[in-house]
């Protein structure tokens, strides 16, 4: 009798483990099916948000010839990345694109650019780097700390975007 329970026992127990094994490769594949779902819809918001941005830029007095995504690496390390390189012969501008803006983006961009500029230091890339950050969804706060920081703001304005000069001079890199 007490070996019956023990193997009924054991069934259970090997079922419960298989079962749970079942749920870590259903979670894994629904966490790589968002990953890929992330990726996509960054992809659109830099597509949407990107394209005209060297005509947005001369209403401030910056003529940029290309736009371009750009990776800086050393050693085969990705040093920095930028969704956005509006660029010209002296200037150019990082334009890092997010879904929805938040502090903890501008910061991020803050220090990119700081990697950025020793980069091209370190390369003699003298231009002046400037800075940017576009969202689909901004909100209040993260916006007015993006321009106090010297950063332009991009966001949606119906069927296109608007660029916002910072409140004080932009900063330079």
């Amino acid at each position: 009798f007490p070996t019956r329970r023990s193997s009924d026992l054991e069934k259970a127990i090997r079922e419960t483990q298989q079962a749970h094994k079942e749920t870590e490769k259903a979670i894994k594949e629904t966490q790589k099916n968002i990953g890929g779902l992330n990726n996509t819809l960054g992809s659109m918001v830099e597509r949407i948000m990107t394209p005209d941005l060297p005509r947005k830029f001369k209403h401030f007095g910056f003529t940029f010839d290309k736009i371009t995504t750009i990776k800086w690496a050393t050693n085969g390390n990705v040093y920095a990345e930028i969704d956005g390189l509006l660029e010209n012969g002296t200037q150019a501008m990082a334009v890092e694109v997010k879904t929805t803006l938040e502090i903890g983006d501008i910061n991020d961009h803050l220090k990119r650019m700081e990697k950025i500029r020793k980069y091209a230091d370190e390369h003699g890339d003298k231009r002046e780097f400037l800075c940017a950050i576009a969202a689909m969804i901004v909100k209040p706060k993260p916006k007015e700390y993006a321009l106090k920081q010297g950063l332009f703001v991009i966001e949606p304005s119906g069927e296109d975007v608007k660029v916002i000069k910072p409140e004080t001079k932009p900063r330079i890199w």
